[in-house]
């Protein structure tokens, strides 16, 4: 009797250790937007898109200027989940045994939550590659991108229709986010809730209410209704006394969509809906390997925390959030796999200033510090070819040619060796390429 009750005291004692730490740990909540560039909004220096939400949500916190995702949607995906380079995480190809933040987080007491885009499992129900099985106890969405102006959703694994109205899609995706929250969430357990936008990408829409309200045309109409579907999300965590230890993170998962040799040729577009986005002083965007194809806007917020109305110029990237989430939630990182992304929670709290040593561009090249380096081959999207693109390396300072426009290759030969060096090292083996995971790719195509 005397040893049962030892036990059970134990029991007891874990269970109320577990309870003190969920208190403890943030709840995270991610904004993950689709081909919204980096000038977009006002905070970003935008003067034409009203977006008062997001501006609001970077005076509460951090707004980072030098973050980076990926080049393109199913790649920026796989890196966002996984906190590996996409060419080991399979990008659109993500395998089964890929282990993403839901999955390690689920295994210490978060709930998870995945409303919006997958676009990780080929844009097809493959069950074992599906959000239920990648770690989100909830899924809501579409598995692929809306090219053909239709979406086609699943609850779960059951399908659960489809919409040709895009306008439509911004409040939809809101209203399950809030109806999660509200409905479905254990108010017991910290949370994880994963928001995936379709807007901005391809065939664009607003509602009715917002059509025609903006100086931006159809994309300035998106971008306001985009601001306000957010701020109704925001209002709803403050509404459920979830804002203070609620980590919210706002980002997007390339760059935009502004090639004219490229949206000139795509056929269905509503009238008005060229979905051009701004890269503000970025060259080029999405599917390129110059800053406006990868560099995105980044604002994060955890009152009393994360450092309100700050700047940070740190290099931060996607794939660092499972590193950091893995310090706030108590979960442990990896060891069976290579992780690419570092731990950025010391950073995110302002106990320090410096980021990233450097982001690797597979394929194109290397930024360090305010150097970047591409190659004479960097690869490209076909719909961000710069056809006059000379195929000669390239070394941008990015402190004083934020648009890479004057190359400084001949200028600083021995910079130009050193990155040279350090993109081949990060190339090789022993770096970011890994043959299994390229093949894995190529074979699913």
């Amino acid at each position: 009797m005397r040893l049962a009750n030892c036990y059970l005291c134990f029991f007891f004692l874990v269970l109320l250790v577990c309870q003190s730490n969920a208190a403890d740990r943030p709840n995270v909540v991610i904004i993950f937007t689709d081909d919204q560039g980096y000038g977009d909004l006002a905070c970003y220096g935008n003067k034409i898109n009203k977006t008062p939400r997001l501006d609001q949500l970077a005076h509460e916190g951090t707004r980072f200027t030098s973050f980076y995702s990926q080049t393109v949607c199913g790649p920026s995906r796989s890196a966002l989940l996984t906190g590996r380079q996409p060419i080991r995480s399979g990008g659109w190809s993500m395998p089964a045994d890929e282990l993403t933040f839901a999955e390690l987080a689920r295994d210490v007491g978060y709930q998870t939550a995945c409303v919006g885009k997958w676009d990780v499992s080929n844009r097809k129900p493959i069950i074992e590659r599906m959000p239920n099985s990648q770690g989100f106890d909830y899924y809501f969405g579409p598995l692929g991108a809306n090219d053909g102006g239709k979406v086609d959703f699943h609850e779960n694994n059951e399908v659960a229709g489809s919409t040709r109205d895009m306008g439509s899609l911004l409040s939809l995706y809101t209203d399950k986010s809030i109806r999660w929250l509200n409905d479905k969430r254990d108010p017991n357990k910290p949370f994880m809730l994963y928001l995936a936008h379709t807007m901005m990408h391809t065939i664009i829409g607003a509602s009715e209410r917002f059509r025609g309200t903006s100086a931006g045309d159809l994309y300035g109409d998106v971008v306001a209704e985009f601001d306000y579907e957010t701020g109704r999300l925001l209002d709803e965590l403050d509404r459920l006394g979830l804002r203070n230890n609620t980590i919210v993170i706002y980002t997007s998962d390339n760059g935009p969509w502004n090639q004219e040799k490229y949206t000139a040729k795509k056929k269905g577009h509503p009238e008005g809906a060229i979905f051009w986005g701004d890269s503000g002083p970025l060259r080029n965007g999405k599917g390129s390997c110059y800053e406006g194809g990868y560099r995105l806007p980044c604002i994060v917020r955890w009152p009393g925390k994360v450092p309100a109305g700050r700047e940070s110029n740190a290099i931060f990237a996607t794939i660092d959030f499972l590193p950091t989430f893995a310090t706030l939630a108590g979960f442990a990182v990896p060891t069976d796999r290579h992780i690419d992304g570092i731990d950025q929670t010391d950073l995110l709290l302002g106990t320090r200033e410096a980021g990233r040593d450097y982001f690797y561009f597979h394929g194109a090249g290397v930024r360090q510090g305010k150097w970047k380096y591409l190659k004479p081959e960097a690869q490209f999207y076909g719909y961000a070819v710069e056809d006059n693109r000379p195929k000669v390396e390239e070394l941008y300072d990015l402190d004083t040619d934020l648009g890479e426009q004057q190359n400084l290759a001949e200028k600083f030969p021995e910079k130009v060796a050193e990155l040279r060096a350090l993109y081949e090292k990060l190339e090789s083996i022993e770096g970011s390429y890994a043959p299994a995971a390229a093949q894995n790719i190529a074979g699913a195509r």
